[in-house]
């Protein structure tokens, strides 16, 4: 007999997950991620985030890719977690612990099922330009961490063929923990466009994480100034600065409740 997994699908810009309270956690996560995520055979996402208590913030989350390899955070994944828990609580903040450390989401508007929050994402460490060798010939791009790591090659305009070179900069033996990639057009000194391959799950529609990423490596590369408007093939979401520290704000929509049988 099947067991029954009740589960909320939520969408952040069209970067969408499954949230899962862990209790129904079974013991192999990875296959089971794969299995739920899978967009014929399963519900269709591009990561589940395991959600259960904790203590000094209102909810825990646990992200697993939809190729079952596991991440420290997203930032779409997050405000997902935190539109389910305003949702549920009706609160106006929620501190949502996530693999890479507590993030604070705050409320900016709701019109349920769907919110808008503002995400204390804490400081991006930038670092040099790393040039790397493909098959195609050198890319030149900016390594970045923001709770997870980044690696952003500014372009004219996007390559035909980018998701293979972003496949390829993944396996980079310089990124022990793999990497995602971002492909940035930097459209005006406050707007750019990107383009996104995560670890674990390729191509997705939005980033939150790399819409930060990609913001700081425009400002310190000096193509932008803050506020920056980070356009996405899912949607729009904007970052600022304050202090150091980076808040992303964008959109969470609450898509379905069901169950899987797994």
């Amino acid at each position: 007999m099947s067991s029954r997994i009740p589960f909320v699908k939520a969408t952040a810009c069209g970067n969408d997950f499954l949230l899962i309270d862990e209790r129904y956690s079974p013991a192999d996560g990875a296959e089971f991620a794969r299995q739920i995520c899978n967009r014929r055979l399963g519900v269709g996402a591009d990561g589940v985030e395991w959600l259960g208590s904790s203590t000094g913030a209102d909810v825990t989350c646990r992200l697993y890719n939809a190729d079952g390899s596991e991440a420290e955070i997203s930032g779409n994944g997050t405000r997902c977690v935190a539109a389910w828990y305003v949702g549920e609580h009706q609160v106006s903040q929620v501190r949502v612990k996530t693999g890479a450390g507590v993030r604070v989401c705050s409320l900016v508007g709701k019109a349920d099922p769907e919110f808008e929050f503002e995400t204390d994402m804490g400081k991006a460490e930038v670092e040099k330009e790393l040039p790397l060798r493909l098959s195609c010939g050198e890319v030149r791009g900016v390594p970045v961490s923001i709770g997870n790591p980044q690696y952003i090659v500014f372009v004219d305009e996007f390559p035909a063929r980018w998701q293979d070179q972003a496949a390829e900069i993944q396996c980079n033996a310089y990124f022990k923990h793999g990497v995602n990639v971002e492909f940035v057009e930097c459209r005006t000194t406050t707007q750019i466009d990107i383009r996104i391959f995560e670890r674990g799950a390729g191509e997705t529609q939005s980033s939150g994480t790399g819409s930060c990423a990609s913001a700081a490596a425009a400002v310190a590369t000096g193509r932008c100034t803050f506020p920056v408007e980070v356009r996405a093939p899912g949607g729009t979401q904007s970052v600022r600065s304050d202090d150091g520290n980076l808040f992303l704000r964008g959109p969470a929509r609450l898509i379905c409740k069901g169950e899987f049988l797994a």
